[in-house]
C-alpha cells in the first residue's frame, strides 16, 4: 500500500510541476514574444472589420445603381438621347424625368439630394433637387461651377472607356458637408459601345457615415472613402495633428492614382486599406497602435489566473482518476502473473467498457489466437508438405506427357503409320506449346505453327472435311501477340461456323500491319450469326452450356483490352447463312517491345 502510494505521490509531483512550469513558461514567452502575435491577431480583426465594412458599402452602392439602371426603362428618351435630339426638345420633353427617377426608384431613406440628366454633349435636360433652402441648396447644373462641383472628373469619367458605375464627390458649401456622387453611363440598346447620355445622382455622405460609424470601434480610429484618382468623399473620426499628416500623405497618394502604399513609414499608427473588387472606391483607416495593444495586459493577468485553477483542478482530478486506473492495473497484473505461471486458460474478467476494459478484452483474445495457433501448428505443416509434393507433381505430369507422346510418335514411325506419328507430333507440339506459361508472348510465326498442329489434329478427326488458306504477310511474323491467341478464334469458326454446314466448308487466316496495329482476320463461310448473338458474346450473357462454347473469342476480346486498352480487341461481323469475319486488332510489338506487358 505504500508502494502504490509512493507512485501517486511521484504521478502528482510530476504533474504539478509539469503544469506549473509550462504555465509560467507561457506566461514568459507571452510577455517576450506573444504580445506581438496578439497585436496581429488584433490587427488582422480590424482588417477584417474593414473588409465588411467595404461589403456593406457595396450592398449600398448596388442598390443606387440598380435604381439608376431603371432609367433604362424610359425607352423614349433613351431613343431620343440616341438620335440626338435638340436639347430644348428634350428639355420640354422630360423635364420631369429626373423627378421620376429620383422619387419613383429611391427611398428617403437613400438621402438622394440631386439627381442629374445629361445626353452626350454634356447638356444637362432635366434636373431634380430634393430642397433649395438657404441651407440645403444644390446646383441645378454641375457644369455651371465645375471646379466646385469636381465636374469635370464626371467628363472625365464620360469620355473614358470605363463601364462601371463612377463614385465620386463634391464640398457642398451651403451645407458645408460632402456630398456622395454616381455617374452611370447611359448606352443605346443595339450598340452598347455608342454613348447616348449619363444620369449624375448626388447623396447625402450621411447614408454611407451611417456604415462607417457602424464599423469604428474607438474615437481615436479615423475611417474614410477615397476613389482612385479622386479627392476624399467623407471620413469619419478624429485626428490629431500627426494624424493629419498621415492623412494628407495617404489622400495625395490616392489622388495620384496609387495603390501603392506599403513603402509609408508608420511608428505610431496603424494603417490599413481595403479596396471594392468591382467599383473604384477604397477604405482606409488610421488608428493609434496602442489601441491595439490595450488587450495585453488583461491577458497577462488572465493567464495567472488560469495557472492557479489549473493546479487545483489537476490535484483533485489526479486523486479520482489514479484511484479508478490503479485499482484495475492490479487485477490486470495478477492475471498475467497466474498466466505465465502455467495456468493457460485464465482470462481477464469483470472487465469495463474503458481504454483499460478494452485492454483486458484484447489480451484475452490474443491468448485465444495464441492456442488456435498451437493448435493448426502441425496441420499447417502437413499442407505445406502437400502442397511441396503437388507442386513437384505438377512439374513431372507435361514432361511424361510430352515424352509418352514423342515415344508413340517413334513407334508408330518403326510400325510404319506415319498418320498415327504426325498426330502424336502435332498433339505433342500443341500441349507443348499450350502448357508452357513460363512467357506470356509469342510470335505470329509461333502461333501459326501451333494453329497448323491444331488444324493437322482436326483434320484428322474430321477426315478433311474443312479447307484451310493462309495469307500472312512477312513482315508480321515477328510481332508478339499474347500466346494462344489465334488458334481459339478457328476453333470456334469450326465449332460454331462449319459444324452445322452442308457442303464446301473453308477457314481463311490473314495477318497483316495496318497503321501501326497488328491485324489477325480469321473469316469461314460457315452458317454466320445474328446482331442479338454477336452483342450476347461480347458480354457474355449466355446460358452456362453455351458460355463454355464461346469462351475463347469473349477472353481474348477482354484479354486484349486489358493489355493494351479499350481502343483494342476483337470485332465480329457476321449475318446469318453469309459467313463470319473475326478480327483480332493489336498493337504491332516487337519482341522486346513486350517487357511492359510481362
Amino acid at each position: 500500500m505504500k508502494r502504490k502510494w509512493n507512485m501517486r505521490l511521484k504521478i502528482l509531483i510530476l504533474c504539478l510541476g509539469s503544469t506549473l512550469a509550462g504555465l509560467l513558461l507561457q506566461t514568459w514567452l507571452f510577455q517576450s514574444s506573444s504580445s506581438q502575435l496578439i497585436y496581429n491577431q488584433a490587427k488582422d480583426e480590424s482588417y477584417r472589420s474593414m473588409q465588411n465594412m467595404q461589403d456593406d458599402i457595396y450592398t449600398f452602392i448596388k442598390a443606387v445603381e440598380s435604381g439608376l439602371i431603371d432609367l433604362y426603362n424610359e425607352k423614349a428618351l433613351i431613343t431620343d438621347l440616341k438620335r440626338g435630339v435638340d436639347i430644348d426638345a428634350m428639355r420640354s420633353t422630360y423635364y420631369r424625368a429626373a423627378y421620376n427617377l429620383a422619387t419613383d426608384n429611391f427611398e428617403t431613406s437613400s438621402s438622394v439630394v440631386a439627381l442629374y440628366l445629361y445626353n452626350s454633349a454634356h447638356q444637362n435636360f432635366s434636373t431634380y433637387r430634393r430642397a433649395v433652402t438657404p441651407k440645403h441648396n444644390y446646383p441645378v447644373d454641375i457644369y455651371d461651377n465645375p471646379e466646385e462641383n469636381n465636374a469635370d472628373k464626371v467628363k472625365e469619367y464620360f469620355e473614358s472607356d470605363e463601364t462601371q458605375m463612377m463614385i465620386s464627390s463634391y464640398y457642398n458649401q451651403y451645407r458645408e458637408t460632402d456630398i456622395v456622387r454616381f455617374v452611370l453611363k447611359l448606352y443605346n440598346y443595339v450598340n452598347i459601345n455608342s454613348k447616348v447620355g449619363y444620369v449624375v445622382c448626388d447623396i447625402d455622405s450621411k447614408a454611407l457615415r451611417k456604415i462607417l460609424e457602424k464599423y469604428r470601434v474607438d474615437e481615436e480610429m479615423f475611417i474614410w472613402m477615397q476613389p482612385l484618382g479622386d479627392r476624399p468623399i467623407l471620413c469619419t473620426g478624429n485626428l490629431s495633428d500627426s494624424a493629419r499628416e498621415d492623412y494628407d500623405l495617404v489622400s495625395q497618394e490616392v489622388l495620384k492614382g496609387s495603390r501603392n502604399l506599403d513603402n509609408l513609414q508608420w511608428e505610431k499608427k496603424v494603417f490599413f486599406a481595403v479596396y471594392q473588387d468591382k467599383y473604384n472606391l477604397g477604405a482606409y483607416s488610421l488608428m493609434p497602435r496602442s489601441l491595439l495593444n490595450k488587450n495585453q495586459k488583461v491577458l497577462t493577468e488572465n493567464l495567472l489566473l488560469i495557472t492557479v485553477i489549473m493546479l487545483a483542478v489537476i490535484s483533485i482530478s489526479f486523486y479520482f482518476v489514479s484511484r479508478s486506473l490503479s485499482r484495475p492495473l492490479e487485477e490486470m497484473t495478477k492475471t498475467v502473473k497466474r498466466i505465465q505461471a502455467g495456468e493457460t486458460q485464465l482470462r481477464m474478467e469483470n472487465l469495463k467498457e474503458d481504454e483499460v476494459g478494452e485492454l483486458g478484452q484484447s489480451f484475452n483474445n490474443m491468448l485465444d489466437q495464441i492456442e488456435g495457433l498451437i493448435a493448426k501448428e502441425y496441420e499447417n505443416k502437413l499442407l505445406l508438405n502437400r502442397a511441396e509434393y503437388q507442386a513437384l507433381q505438377a512439374q513431372i505430369n507435361p514432361h511424361f506427357l510430352y515424352n509418352t507422346l514423342d515415344t508413340m510418335s517413334s513407334i508408330a514411325d518403326i510400325q510404319n503409320c506415319s498418320q498415327v506419328s504426325a498426330l502424336c507430333q502435332s498433339l505433342a507440339g500443341i500441349f507443348r506449346y499450350s502448357l508452357n506459361m513460363k512467357e506470356p508472348f509469342s510470335t505470329v510465326a509461333q502461333e501459326m505453327v501451333h494453329l497448323k498442329n491444331y488444324i493437322y489434329v482436326m483434320n484428322v478427326r474430321m477426315q478433311n472435311q474443312v479447307e484451310y488458306e493462309f495469307e500472312i504477310e512477312d513482315v508480321v511474323l515477328q510481332d508478339t501477340l499474347p500466346r494462344i491467341s489465334i488458334q481459339p478464334l478457328v476453333e470456334n469458326a469450326i465449332n460454331h461456323g462449319l459444324r452445322n454446314r452442308k457442303g464446301e466448308k473453308k477457314v481463311r487466316v490473314s495477318a497483316r500491319a495496318e497503321d501501326g496495329s497488328l491485324v489477325i482476320l480469321v473469316e469461314d463461310n460457315g452458317v454466320g450469326m445474328t446482331k442479338q448473338k454477336i452483342e450476347e458474346l461480347y458480354q457474355g450473357d449466355k446460358s452456362q452450356e453455351d458460355k463454355s462454347k464461346s469462351i475463347g473469342i469473349l477472353n481474348i476480346h477482354r484479354r486484349m483490352k486489358l493489355l493494351y486498352g479499350e481502343a483494342y480487341g476483337v470485332e465480329i461481323e457476321s449475318e446469318p447463312d453469309k459467313g463470319t469475319r473475326v478480327y483480332l486488332r493489336i498493337p504491332r510489338r516487337r519482341q522486346e517491345g513486350t517487357e511492359p506487358w510481362k
